[in-house]
């Protein structure tokens, strides 16, 4: 069980986890909004495409950092400026799998993404093209990176810029793909929907679901009360 001692960043998955339905409730906003306030960073962790969380998300600039499509792309939002961390998609990779009838296909900078039911032809595709591309679940979703690209690298790269150790982030998620990022925060939470691996690995799983679990950790953290407690096991200290 590891807990940490000082807490200088939130680092956060998005759909599942501060939004329900694509959409961050206000209280969940507020709470952000809070924590940024006394002084952390706060960092968007998404398999989301950029344009797409841009489009859906306005209050998208409360963040610091934003580590979109899986891990692939920062989003700097003070300075509205974009790093590509890995390569787009081959177009005869993409040509392929739509003659293979694999829709919807969405291609970001770098992830290409569809749903699950489209997971075997991905992957024979990958195999016979002998392609250094890596499949990611997220929940229904299958998105498809550069070997080596996830979430844990995205946030890493971004934390050096922020000049940040991961020992100081609280990380918050929910699916298959979090798993990567979780394990390299120096404290980790599943909120209560979250899927079974990520309870598993997780040092803390929260009493409610989507933002309103995130807010619980966001309060503790501003009460300055040691995050282990944060737990459905009865706390016999009050």
């Amino acid at each position: 069980m590891s807990s940490v001692t000082h807490i200088l960043a939130l680092a956060s998955d998005y759909d599942g986890t501060l939004a329900c339905e694509g959409e961050v409730a206000s209280p969940t906003l507020e709470a952000l909004a809070r924590l940024k306030a006394s002084g952390r960073k706060l960092l968007l962790v998404t398999g989301r495409e950029l344009d797409d969380l841009l489009a859906i998300d306005p209050d998208i600039e409360l963040f610091d950092c934003i580590v979109a499509e899986n891990g692939a792309v920062l989003y700097w939002p003070l300075s509205q400026r974009i790093e590509s961390l890995a390569t787009p998609p081959p177009m005869q990779f993409l040509e392929r799998l739509r003659k293979r009838g694999v829709q919807p296909l969405s291609v970001g900078r770098s992830v290409a993404a569809t749903t699950l039911g489209h997971y075997d032809a991905v992957q024979k595709t990958i195999i016979e093209m002998g392609l250094a591309l890596e499949i990611i679940l997220n929940r229904d979703s299958v998105m498809v990176l550069p070997a080596g690209v996830n979430k844990a690298t995205g946030l890493s790269t971004a934390l050096s810029e922020l000049g940040l150790s991961a020992e100081h982030v609280v990380g918050v998620g929910d699916a298959e793909n979090d798993e990567a990022f979780l394990m390299s925060c120096g404290f980790s939470v599943a909120v209560a929907n979250a899927i079974p691996r990520i309870k598993q690995i997780a040092d803390l799983i929260t009493e409610q679901e989507h933002g309103p679990g995130v807010v619980e950790v966001i309060e503790r953290i501003l009460a300055g009360e040691p995050l282990r407690q944060l737990s459905t096991v009865p706390d016999h200290h009050h």
